[in-house]
């Protein structure tokens, strides 16, 4: 008797958990990920993909032809790397490499894409077209803009991208599918800010970056409340201020350091708009105080843009996975991921899997150095991912 897809897909349930599994014992930075590229290499050589190749230091490129290798080509994208997080979950396959961590779900990306590889190469003769699988390194820092410099979307060039995470702000079993901006701009910024030190007991006689780095801080809030409409969710938030060497002495340099993050429909000339008025606020700041400054915005990730056309298409796959409409989410988030990059350039759509569960001890955030999965949901997501791929493959 034939199984059902279900049936199928959950015959490979320990396999899930042992890769999973396996990938988290031994998490590795971007561009060092030596164990977890050859693993992931060497599986897909064992499944007989039609090529595979390292590709942008420890990236993975696999590419599997369908009956027919003409026709669409829909591109699976897979991130490797770790967090530099001691990890604190005490699990018995916790992590061996210290100070690195597995902690937002990357593990299950790797081990649900390659049982997803298994599955299409076992049925390739019931779709035309390509598999495109990239497994990305160095997602943490990038990453994905020195792969399209390598040509990741060239040769066969995909007509659309997927990709998945795995996040603990939706219940396990609810999947996350929504049309437009989906995830934040991220851009970095740091402040210097220069005045004239002096004692604590003759203030007046000083130009305090202190008290000019609190009016920074606090009207920065005006940024995130009345410069935009509220829908375009501006956050800014400051991770570090160093600056000072005696409790008695103002000092005369400062330094702060952050984030801005936003979702907006119009990232270009909003991100301008953004920079622009942060600058202003910095500036009316600094010059009530009589402080000299700087302003620096480093790099940054745009927004995520989930092509509303494939999402339609993807939403029956997700209906049949969860069986019931109330478990598909429209999920949206503040968090960057450098996948944007992909979507910026082809149709791409992002789908968010939940893994929190309470009574499994699933509660943590990601990033978290006790995060942990609902490992059970590998399956749904393997499930769902083979039946998109040949769903988009089917045009």
């Amino acid at each position: 008797m034939k199984l059902s897809l279900r049936d199928e897909v959950n015959a490979y349930r320990s396999e899930l958990i042992a890769l999973r599994r396996e990938f988290h014992r031994y998490p590795e930075p971007g561009y060092k990920e030596f164990r977890t590229s050859k693993l992931i290499y060497d599986y897909l050589k064992s499944l007989g993909f039609d090529t595979v190749s390292n590709v942008c230091k420890t990236g993975v490129v696999g590419v599997l032809n369908g009956r027919r290798s003409y026709g669409r080509t829909v591109m699976l994208r897979v991130s490797i790397d770790g967090n530099p997080i001691r990890e604190q979950t005490g699990v018995e396959y916790a992590s061996l490499n210290p100070g690195m961590m597995h902690a937002g779900g990357k593990d299950a990306q790797m081990a649900v894409s390659l049982v997803v590889a298994k599955l299409l190469k076992r049925h390739r003769e019931e779709f035309d077209g390509r598999i495109k699988l990239v497994f990305q390194p160095n997602e943490e820092v990038g990453g994905a803009l020195d792969m399209i410099g390598e040509h990741l979307l060239e040769d066969p060039a995909p007509d659309c991208a997927l990709a998945m995470h795995f996040t603990s702000m939706l219940g396990s079993g609810t999947i996350g599918l929504s049309s437009g901006m989906v995830l934040g701009n991220i851009g970095h910024f740091v402040i210097h800010l220069k005045g004239n030190g002096g004692t604590t007991y003759l203030p007046h006689i000083s130009r305090d970056t202190i008290l000019g780095a609190a009016r920074i801080v606090e009207s920065m809030h005006l940024l995130e409340s009345r410069f935009a409409d509220p829908f375009s969710r501006i956050s800014v938030m400051f991770g570090k201020i160093e600056g000072g060497t005696a409790d008695n002495v103002t000092p005369s340099d400062l330094r702060l350091e952050g984030t801005v993050r936003y979702l907006s429909q119009e990232p270009g000339d909003f991100s301008v708009r953004v920079e622009e008025e942060f600058r202003r606020i910095v500036e009316e700041s600094c010059r009530l105080m009589h402080l000299e400054y700087d302003v620096q915005f480093i790099g940054g990730i745009p927004s995520l843009r989930n092509d509303p056309e494939i999402v339609g298409k993807l939403y029956p796959c997700a209906r049949l996975v969860c069986r019931r409409p109330e478990n598909i989410a429209d999920y949206r988030s503040l968090m960057s991921e450098d996948f944007a990059e992909i979507a910026a350039r082809i149709p791409s759509v992002m789908t968010f899997f939940g893994v929190s569960d309470p009574e499994k001890g699933c509660i943590y955030p990601n990033n978290h150095a006790k995060y942990n999965i609902d490992e059970d949901v590998m399956t749904t997501a393997a499930e769902y991912f083979f039946r998109a791929v040949t769903e988009l493959l089917k045009e």
